[in-house]
């Protein structure tokens, strides 16, 4: 053990040659679960190794990624962008040092950039109870128009992401205490958590279903040009186009399928439900994130705890 951790100081340096940068970045990917995660890490990572070996033999270190950072914030990138991209550079560093080919105090160095300040904080879009209904529109006869319907439901009415929508299968639709669950759903950070479905959006999967003779399986399949099923499966990119496509119809702007998932939230959070009920409900592993979504914050004037009754 002794022998390997002074070999792989030996190897330790404080400049990156391009494959010492690819073979960490590649380290990075295959320690990544989810594939966005992936393809976000793999776009940010490329973009700084672009930038990294244009500079003239720059040492990959703390100083480094500070100039890296003020040239991101010089192309006027948002803070949320600019704060992805040093993720993946601490990220990188981290397998960097982890493998040998850095130094740990260069590593830790740079793990110690702070990302940019948000000036503010984008609470996001969200639809009201009338546009919602009219995003989703009336039942349709056509076998896509059943399709996007499903899928718009379960979007607003249960708070899915678009990777969670498109993993569905037949069988994760269970009954629990008298209701209807998606049940262990595995979501962002494999978290799992189980999904209540209201009525009105199971309805409108079960027609789907029935419509395409979808009995086991994925749920959502791609639908031709002649309204025939293809495919055994759907990406989340068709779900972007959907949520686009059916805005688009009821004339609502810049809307996005992640805008529906506040959507839920707000409407649960307007019906009177809890916060922890709905942080369970997203899946929220915090409840500020949860907060950022209602665009409330915890009300300590008039606190939940006042009219206890003691």
């Amino acid at each position: 053990m002794a022998h390997r951790k002074t070999s792989k100081r030996s190897k330790a340096k404080a400049m990156l040659r391009l494959a010492d940068l690819e073979q960490s970045k590649n380290a990075v990917l295959h320690s990544l679960g989810a594939a966005s995660s992936q393809e976000s890490y793999g776009h940010a990572i490329d973009e700084f190794i672009g930038w990294y070996c244009s500079e003239p033999r720059l040492a990959f270190n703390r100083t480094v990624v500070l100039r890296y950072r003020f040239f991101l914030e010089q192309n006027n990138l948002a803070p949320s962008t600019i704060n992805v991209r040093l993720a993946a550079v601490r990220r990188l560093a981290y397998e960097a040092s982890d493998t040998g080919l850095l130094s740990p105090d260069l590593a830790a160095g740079i793990r110690r950039v702070k990302g940019a300040k948000r000036l503010g904080v984008r609470i996001g879009n969200w639809l009201t109870v009338d546009q919602s209904k009219t995003l989703l529109g009336e039942p349709s006869g056509s076998l896509r128009g059943k399709r996007d319907r499903a899928i718009l439901a379960l979007l607003i009415g249960c708070g899915l992401r678009r990777a969670e929508l498109v993993g569905l299968e037949t069988e994760d639709f269970q009954i629990r205490e008298e209701h209807c669950v998606i049940a262990d759903l595995i979501g962002k950070g494999k978290h799992i958590r189980t999904v209540p479905v209201p009525v009105w959006a199971k309805r409108a999967v079960d027609e789907w279903t029935t419509a395409a003779g979808i009995n086991a399986g994925a749920i959502f399949r791609r639908v031709s040009r002649l309204d025939k099923i293809w495919g055994d499966s759907i990406t989340p990119k068709a779900i972007w186009h959907v949520v686009k496509a059916a805005a688009k119809r009821a004339d609502i702007k810049n809307l996005a399928p992640h805008d529906l998932r506040r959507t839920c939230a707000r409407l649960c959070h307007l019906a009177g439900g809890e916060l922890e009920q709905i942080q369970f409900l997203l899946g929220h592993a915090s409840v500020q994130t949860t907060e950022r979504y209602l665009g409330c914050k915890q009300k300590l004037s008039q606190a939940v705890n006042d009219n206890l009754g003691l």
